[in-house]
Formats: C-alpha cells, structure tokens, sequence
C-alpha cells in the first residue's frame, strides 16, 4: 500500500466551495476510481488557514497512476469540475507527495 499525501491551497475565497466539492463529490468519485479516502484535516494550529490536506491510498504505484488517469479522463468528474469552477479554479497550488510505510507502521 502507498499513501499519497496532498495538499490544496484554496484560490482565494473559495475555501468553502473547495470543501463542498470534496464533501459532495471528490470523496465519492475517489472511491469509484479506486482511490481509498484516509482522511481530510484543515490546520487548526500553525500552518495556512487557506490549506486543504488529505491522504489517499493506492495498492502500487501503477494502480495509483492508472486511478489518477481514470480520474483526469471521468466524464462525471470533468462535469463537476467545470460546474464548481465556473466562477474561477477553486485550488490555486496543488501539492503531492507519495509515502511508503515504515515496516513497524500501524497502517500497511
């Protein structure tokens, strides 16, 4: 199991409309693709106000390659891209990066 963690910078103002479309949508699409959902947290001490962080996990490296493609190429999800985005891109920066776990880590 590989984990990817992700961070969303909200463009500005749209930080509602970023955690509605996760909320609605994302998190379900996700799961269609094959992207297991891990969590979703917000910075409550330090860190940026405007920031959405969430991890999601993915068999290998290539089920996760083939999940994202899944995802860029969804009819479902680009009609609930363009219907959220139609007043501007709701994430101005997207950051990944991909974590593998420790042999003694609880979550394998």
């Amino acid at each position: 199991m590989i984990y990817e963690y992700r961070v969303y910078e909200a463009a500005p103002g749209k930080m509602p409309a970023l955690h509605a479309r996760f909320r609605d949508h994302t998190m379900a699409v996700f799961e269609r693709l094959g992207i297991k959902n891990i969590g979703y947290w917000t910075a409550s001490v330090g860190g940026y106000s405007d920031q959405l962080i969430y991890i999601v996990a993915f068999e290998d490296e290539g089920q996760r390659g083939r999940a994202w493609e899944a995802m860029k190429n969804d009819p479902e999800w680009q009609k609930i891209r363009a219907e959220t985005e139609v007043d501007g891109v709701l994430a101005a920066r997207v950051f990944n990066t991909l974590l593998s776990p420790t042999d003694y880590s609880p979550l394998q």
